[in-house]
């Protein structure tokens, strides 16, 4: 009977030694006995997405391990816009967005809007259709905060800077949007977008949506920063090159979008919030009805990177055993001949706030798979692993080779 693999994905996973936790990553202290119930009867190792010390994005981290090379990436506003269901045109520019909140004289106050989760599409309908000279802005709310933004027009260019502070909050001003080099492409996409920022300020201030949120003592969600600009491209369908059929399983927007642009076929519910009330039982359930049809099947959890980038190590212990839990309800329903793996897009250490270039751990187990003498699923046990090093995309056709879909090189 042909193998199926089910990749379970904890997004951000990898830390570093937490004082609070006696010197262990939030991994090390979390009770993990299914992650390291399958680490005993498997074999593991340490992956770093790209190579040593290189640093990426849950973007980035998602393209390699749905197979894709670097060099495929199109910039991370078509993979947001893909996620979202925004069927992007040749010579559109697309970005990231958080929704955010400012003042008067145009400082970020909170980059995420004290992370708004609620009416956000009665935000998003004032913010789009809206055209300065030949463009129109095109905006869709995406998960919790985020959403995308794309200017649709003649003579537009991906080649300029990030209106995002990209400040923890501490009062920094929104930044102008300027040209990445000299063409009149880059020079009309800033002018334009920065034209826009300004518009759309006051059509939010005086939103109802706002005007209650702060009489309810919550922080308006009066503007946009962007970061991420990118130009429609295409990216290889790596389950039609090599002949097998693969879902994704996730509620992050950016993840749907990579999958999607991959040929993958994607899931969402919105009971998958992205942070720590997220249904992990409804998407290990859901990853379990897809493998009957599916030969692989990525299913991803965001809360354990969100908590990395708010430093809440707790919390991120927290997210951890949810994983543990989907990981156990996997293990439980598995048919036969179904392996299943774990990995992570990226480490997020909370002393940082945001991601690094350390390995993650990563792991294979089930019918056929050699077993080595690991026993616990952590950053440094699964260093020992069988596995060694890898890069993402050894991992990935580690996996597929699994599936006995990639060519024997040579007779």
């Amino acid at each position: 009977m042909k193998k199926k693999v089910i990749v379970a994905i904890a997004d951000g996973l990898g830390d570093r030694p937490i004082p609070a936790f006696d010197g262990l990553t939030p991994l090390q202290y979390a009770k993990t006995p299914h992650l390291d119930q399958l680490a005993a009867e498997g074999m593991t190792g340490i992956m770093d997405p790209i190579a040593p010390g290189i640093t990426v994005g849950t973007d980035m981290g998602h393209l390699i391990l749905f197979g894709n090379p670097p060099q495929h990436y199109p910039g991370r506003g078509p993979l947001e816009a893909a996620g979202v269901g925004m069927d992007l045109e040749p010579g559109d520019v697309a970005f990231r967005c958080n929704f955010a909140t400012r003042d008067d004289q145009g400082i970020v106050v909170d980059r995420r809007a004290g992370r708004i989760r609620a009416r956000t599409p009665e935000l998003s309908a004032v913010l789009s259709s809206i055209c300065l000279e030949d463009v129109q802005f095109l905006f869709k709310e995406a998960t919790e905060h985020r959403g995308v933004l794309v200017m649709r027009g003649p003579g537009l260019s991906a080649k300029i800077t990030d209106t995002d502070p990209k400040a923890p909050n501490d009062g920094s001003p929104m930044k102008l949007a300027k040209p990445k080099d000299d063409s009149p492409e880059a020079a009309k996409t800033a002018r334009l977008l920065n034209d826009y920022l300004q518009t759309i300020y006051p059509l939010l201030k005086d939103h109802q949506v706002n005007q209650e949120r702060s009489q309810q003592g919550l922080l308006p969600a009066n503007t946009i920063i962007t970061r991420g600009a990118g130009q429609f491209s295409t990216i290889d369908k790596v389950g039609q090159i090599y002949g097998f059929k693969a879902a994704v399983v996730a509620g992050e927007d950016t993840v749907l979008g990579v999958g999607h642009l991959t040929g993958y076929d994607t899931f969402k519910d919105p009971s998958f919030t992205g942070n720590i009330d997220t249904n992990v039982l409804l998407k290990a359930q859901k990853a379990i009805e897809l493998i009957e049809d599916y030969d692989l099947v990525y299913v991803h959890l965001k809360v354990t990177d969100v908590m990395g980038h708010d430093n809440e190590p707790v919390k991120k212990a927290q997210g951890i055993e949810l994983f543990d839990q989907l990981v156990g309800y996997l293990m439980d329903h598995r048919p036969d001949q179904t392996l299943i793996a774990l990995c992570a897009d990226h480490s997020t250490p909370c002393e940082k706030g945001e991601h690094s270039g350390e390995p993650v751990p990563i792991l294979i187990s089930g019918p056929g798979v050699r077993r080595d003498a690991v026993t616990v699923y952590d950053e440094v046990a699964c260093a020992s692993g069988a596995l060694n090093r890898i890069s993402g995309h050894d991992f990935v056709w580690s996996l597929l080779d699994y599936l006995e879909v990639i060519p024997k090189q040579g007779n």
